[in-house]
């Protein structure tokens, strides 16, 4: 990788030696030598020597993650092909005061649709110490899910596993529910339903009596009450999903909540979506979606 990634927040670009003092800070704080290790890096000379060997090594891909406003390091992401794995293997670290501010997902899921966009790898593991509670969490919201236990050196460590495909899908799953947002001021992106769906989609509405739309007849309406001020406020967002792949088609459940101010009232509403997808050219879309509310409170 030549040139940065770049999020709303964060820079990340390729390791090299001039980080040998961020590094050397990294790699003895308390909470890489409690989960990873200690790699005996006594000095910021040291820490160049490590560097340099992560640089020769084609196996091992390092990325230091930098506040875009300021340009200061806070943490690191590594992709390694470990000898007694089958896939790559991601890890992330950050510097305690930059732990709790959403700066590993960010730059994890940036660094992760590179590695997936550019590697035929179908698969990306997690592994971790069965102590690492914050990073299993962040794997499990990146969408690793559990594979096995292993045993490395006597050290017990649990296995999570990505597919390439469920990636795609989730990240389309997300731009579906985002493209309605107008709260804060959001421009809503209906527009971006073109881009994640087959052009004849099937949009069905099973609340009460059955309304099948297709992309025009169910983007219109829509565009209207949240640009008129009919709907204000509006947030819609996954919070569970069971996707099922078979070869090059899929099907996901997805319960959501949402909420905003319809004609002056504020509402919260849970609901269920399923969604069939199909990939054409290497490329997932929506094929159909069938959705459901729940009550309204």
């Amino acid at each position: 990788m030549q040139s940065p990634l770049l999020t709303e927040r964060l820079s990340i670009t390729t390791l090299n030696i001039a980080d040998a003092n961020f590094i050397f800070e990294l790699v003895n704080r308390e909470g890489w030598l409690t989960y990873i290790g200690d790699r005996k890096i006594y000095s910021p000379e040291d820490a160049q020597s490590y560097i340099q060997k992560i640089i020769d090594s084609s196996d091992i891909s390092y990325w230091v993650v930098r506040l875009r406003q300021d340009d200061t390091p806070v943490g690191i992401i590594s992709l390694i092909k470990r000898d007694h794995l089958e896939h790559p293997d991601i890890g992330f670290a950050f510097l305690p005061s930059f732990t709790t501010n959403g700066y590993g997902y960010e730059a994890t899921k940036i660094v992760l649709q590179h590695f997936i966009d550019d590697t035929e790898h179908p698969f990306v593991l997690g592994v971790t110490v069965v102590e690492n509670a914050a990073s299993i969490s962040l794997l499990k919201k990146l969408g690793f899910q559990f594979q096995k236990e292993i045993e490395v050196k006597k050290e017990k460590l649990l296995v999570y596993v990505l597919a390439k495909d469920k990636f795609h899908i989730s990240e389309i799953t997300k731009r579906f529910f985002d493209c309605f947002t107008n709260r804060d001021s959001a421009v809503p992106k209906l527009d971006t339903l073109k881009s994640i769906c087959i052009p004849e989609v099937r949009i069905e509405n099973v609340n009460g009596s059955e309304v099948i739309y297709n992309l025009n007849s169910f983007l219109e309406p829509r565009k209207k009450i949240l640009t008129d001020g009919t709907l204000i406020e509006f947030e819609e967002k996954e919070v569970y999903e069971n996707t099922n792949i078979i070869e090059n088609i899929a099907h996901r459940h997805s319960k959501y909540e949402k909420s905003g101010i319809l004609n002056g009232k504020k509402f919260k509403q849970t609901g269920h979506k399923l969604f069939q997808f199909i990939k054409t050219n290497q490329d997932w879309k929506i094929k159909s979606v069938l959705w459901k509310d729940d009550k309204m409170y």
